[in-house]
């Protein structure tokens, strides 16, 4: 079908590929996410997380480290010239993706009811699950292409179909979510009710159409999963898989059906038994911090309502609380996934080349890919996160200047920053366990931390006086537990030896400069640039944010060649490392 000759992307060329299209998506998910909120509020925006909280772990339970297995399968056959079976395993998975995609949204909307109404005490969050659960299907069918390009070393459809994925959640989301509140305002402002039920005044319609806008809001994920599949359909028609007939006819005989069928069940079990420990732990997670908020609230209101004196000047009731202070972290949650979803591209990156370097026993080219990908994983996440932890109450600020909840979700935002590197690191460690067959250890590593995370949440979170903080503080204690021991498995395993200084001590050293750096531009600039109303997006504080971020990126640019952070093998393994190498040697500025 194919007269091209199939090209393997490098390990860096194809990450920083996906780290492109992934940053994109997630600047799309902030023009998505700040009307959205401004759109259905806080409380709405809380069904709009609990939501997400039962979808997340069904879909990732559905997707059951499929994509991983594929991506892995077809590399190594790939190393090896058995060019016929990888486009059988493609078949094979297909079927496999449809089976999974189908029970996937079944169970999610035979949980619907029971998960809204008893489990999280939320009955509103029903319709926004309804809408979201169609996308498990989508998602599913999508995963079948983006792991066998993925292993074809080809990043670029699933990059861009992440791209077309988001701008349809963004448009949809937005248009839809509109459509039914200015419903609202209509209603109410012709019969003085919203969706039949009686409305004090103008104040309380956003608040009673919100189970509503917010459901409106989530189907533009629903169909923006849809675009994405088109997307890659009508690639794969047209563009084919790069394998050339050639390549077809010299190939050996594929292995049977059933066969090939076993060996992706092996290869999945232990990644999907990781998948599903970390997704009930993640849905156990959601429903004990909103029962232990329900808890404070009930023995503690007056200490909350002290502490966020926002409770009283937003009218938000006491059955509301819980949704309110949830939807407050759920702003916070938008940024913990920030940063990592970036350098996890690492590790998606990493699968084929540790895989293929695993089978044909080359320890060298394995042992730089781990180097590569922990080093370069730093160097990405260490200034973003400090960066980010400085400028929290900034960056939210321009997001939702008019919002009184900014202060409650600043926090969350600067934890997750300061600890972005440790969040970050994780799934690329996952990835290249898995690719190397050792996919069980982080089943125990999180059989490990998610017990304590849940017994860390239980108690702290019951505190009235700790509320919703003490849910990050069980994140970051599960993410230390979890990446201490894959990290120690991992380079005992494969016989890595991390040069501390180099490979750590100097990326993370150039992390905190850029970091300490923001800070004292911030203060500086924030002191001297007034104007503007400060309820608005431009304004003193917004400009000196922005400035700080630029100058930030800058001293960072400038850093990691003053520390020699980068060596040569770092150099040539990147797109045009060449050209790179030869400026940064005339410069000194390289190891």
């Amino acid at each position: 079908m194919q007269k091209r000759k199939n090209q393997g992307q490098s390990l860096l060329s194809g990450a920083m590929l996906l780290m492109f299209t992934t940053t994109l998506v997630h600047v799309i998910n902030i023009f998505y996410k700040i009307p959205i909120t401004n759109i259905i509020g806080e409380v709405g925006r809380g069904y709009f997380t609990s939501a997400y909280e039962l979808y997340t772990p069904i879909y990732a339970i559905s997707m059951a480290g499929l994509p991983i297995a594929v991506s892995k399968m077809i590399s190594e056959r790939m190393a090896t010239g058995r060019y016929r079976e990888v486009r059988k395993i493609r078949n094979v998975a297909k079927n496999l993706f449809l089976i999974t995609g189908i029970g996937g949204t079944l169970i999610i909307l035979a949980l619907a009811y029971p998960f809204s109404h008893y489990i999280i005490g939320s009955p509103n969050t029903f319709y926004s699950i309804l809408l979201i659960a169609p996308s498990i299907f989508f998602c599913c069918m999508m995963s079948t292409y983006r792991g066998y390009y993925e292993g074809l070393r080809n990043m670029a459809p699933t990059g861009f179909s992440q791209v077309f994925e988001t701008i349809g959640k963004l448009v949809f989301g937005i248009l839809l979510s509109k459509i039914v509140l200015d419903k609202a305002f209509m209603e109410y402002s012709s019969f003085g009710t919203v969706f039949g039920k009686s409305c004090a005044g103008a104040e309380e319609v956003v608040l009673l159409a919100a189970p509503y806008s917010s459901a409106a809001a989530i189907s533009g994920v629903t169909i923006g999963t849809i675009l994405g599949l088109i997307y890659l359909v009508v690639l794969h028609r047209t563009k084919g898989d790069g394998i050339t007939s050639e390549q077809l006819e010299t190939s050996p005989n594929p292995d049977s059906v059933k066969s090939l069928t076993k060996k992706l069940f092996n290869t999945v079990v232990p990644v999907a038994t990781s998948a599903l420990v970390l997704n009930i732990t993640n849905l156990i997670d959601t429903t004990t911090v909103q029962a232990r908020l329900k808890y404070a609230t009930l023995i503690g209101e007056t200490t909350l309502r002290e502490i966020y004196p926002q409770l009283d000047a937003m009218n938000i009731k006491t059955e509301d609380i819980k949704d309110f202070l949830y939807g407050c972290y759920g702003i916070g949650l938008d940024f913990r996934g920030l940063i990592p979803s970036v350098v996890m591209t690492l590790g998606i990156s990493a699968i084929p080349v540790l895989s293929a370097s695993f089978v044909t026993k080359d320890h060298d080219k394995m042992e730089n890919a781990i180097r590569v990908v922990i080093k370069t994983a730093i160097v990405l996440a260490a200034p973003a996160g400090f960066v980010m932890g400085v400028l929290s109450e900034p960056l939210l600020k321009i997001m939702y200047p008019t919002s009184l909840s900014v202060p409650i979700s600043a926090p969350f935002v600067a934890i997750f920053g300061y600890f972005a590197l440790l969040i970050s690191i994780s799934a690329p460690i996952n990835n290249m366990l898995q690719a190397i067959g050792r996919a069980d250890v982080p089943v125990k590593s999180l059989i490990v931390g998610a017990t304590a995370k849940i017994i860390c949440n239980f108690i702290l979170v019951g505190i009235p006086s700790i509320n919703i903080f003490g849910a990050p503080i069980g994140t970051l204690l599960f993410y230390f537990i979890v990446v201490g021991n894959n990290l120690r498995v991992l380079l005992k395993e494969t016989g890595t030896k991390l040069k501390l200084f180099d490979n750590i001590v100097r990326p993370i050293a150039v992390g905190v400069l850029t970091g300490g750096f923001s800070w004292l531009v911030f203060d500086l600039l924030n002191a001297n640039i007034v104007f503007g109303d400060p309820n608005s997006r431009l304004n003193g504080s917004s400009v000196s944010c922005l400035i700080t971020l630029i100058l930030s990126v800058i001293i960072w640019a400038i850093l990691l060649p003053l520390f020699k952070v980068l060596t040569k093998n770092d150099i040539i393994s990147s797109t045009k490392g060449q050209k790179m190498l030869k400026v940064l040697e005339k410069l000194h500025l390289i190891r």
